[in-house]
């Protein structure tokens, strides 16, 4: 079992499951979740000779949630892996892992501080560059001035996405978690009008092996402790992640790349954007090892943890 440590990153304390002792590693979990996504990757990874390192990103679990919108900045969180990889080991680089949002925090942070990151891999969410405007402008051209809900767009306004997650937390995670998996063929669930609430519609969860009633429970407790303020204030940040990263634009990613995706993961092909996700990496990593794979959809490491692994040790022992 992991140790579970708080480790001060400079300017909030992050709650670390920690193993393994070697070069570090550091695993950064997506929405809604926690370090507890990556339970089938620590014990491995530590095995291969690596100091394995699962987050609770700051807004989660048992790290700091400071109260402004702003303080879940890409600029603020990215500084926390800064910090965390200068607290656990300074002055040699760490690599990077990350899954749903924890992919684009990775991406970015290997891309503006390549001192400090020399490897990152992201499962579900490419890596598609510095952007060109903020995708608050990009969903509201294709989804809200519509009439079409689009659940980033139902995440903005403070309170509303709060209200409807906490009323039950479990089946919150539950049903989201459920909707968007392998186990579910696509369906049209999401296709609904603007003013509609984020479960209206989802299916009804079956029992799935990789989710057992043990993991809802550990989230579902999480949430109902912490809340969801923190966590929904990463997707309200959109102009002010868009404006930082323009310090970087045309830069690439040059390190060692890893992606892992499913092709039942709707973020995998940027709902719809790219339909060789790869292929469109090479042009802003040039040197990404990329890999989809069949009947998994959009937790990646969680679905398919055998071979999430396999992918993830394999290229770890090649760097």
């Amino acid at each position: 079992m992991p140790e579970m440590r708080q480790i001060d990153t400079g300017e909030v304390t992050l709650r670390c499951a920690i193993e393994g002792t070697g070069p570090l590693v550091i695993f950064v979990h997506g929405f809604p979740e926690s370090w507890y996504s990556w339970r089938h990757q620590i014990g491995p990874v530590a095995g291969a000779g690596f100091t394995a390192c699962a987050i609770d990103v700051r807004g989660y679990g048992g790290s700091d949630k400071p109260p402004a919108v702003a303080d879940y900045a890409m600029e603020k969180i990215v500084g926390d892996l800064v910090g965390l990889a200068d607290a656990l080991q300074p002055g040699a680089p760490a690599i990077l892992v990350g899954h749903d949002w924890g992919a684009p925090i990775v991406w970015n942070s290997a891309l503006t501080h390549p001192e400090r990151f020399s490897a990152v891999a992201g499962l579900s969410v490419p890596f598609a560059g510095v952007p060109s405007r903020p995708f608050t402008e990009v969903f509201r051209e294709h989804f809200t001035s519509q009439g079409r809900f689009f659940y980033q767009e139902y995440f903005q306004q403070p309170g509303v996405a709060e209200a409807e997650a906490e009323a039950d937390p479990r089946e919150f995670v539950h049903r989201m978690m459920y909707s968007i998996s392998g186990d579910v063929e696509p369906g049209s669930y999401w296709e609904k009008p603007l003013g509609a609430k984020f479960l209206d519609g989802l299916p009804e969860p079956r029992p799935v092996p990789w989710l057992t009633d043990q993991d809802i429970a550990f989230y579902g407790d999480e949430f109902a402790r912490n809340g969801f303020r923190g966590p929904l204030n990463r997707y309200r940040n959109h102009e002010r992640d868009y404006e930082w990263l323009q310090g970087w634009a045309g830069k690439k990613i040059e390190q060692p790349c890893l992606f892992i995706g499913g092709d039942r993961d709707p973020a995998t092909t940027l709902f719809g954007a790219v339909s060789d996700p790869v292929a469109m990496m090479r042009i802003f990593a040039p040197k990404v090892e990329g890999h989809v794979l069949p009947g998994v959809g959009h937790w990646t490491q969680q679905e398919r943890p055998e071979e999430v692994n396999r992918l993830l040790l394999d290229w770890l022992r090649l760097l």
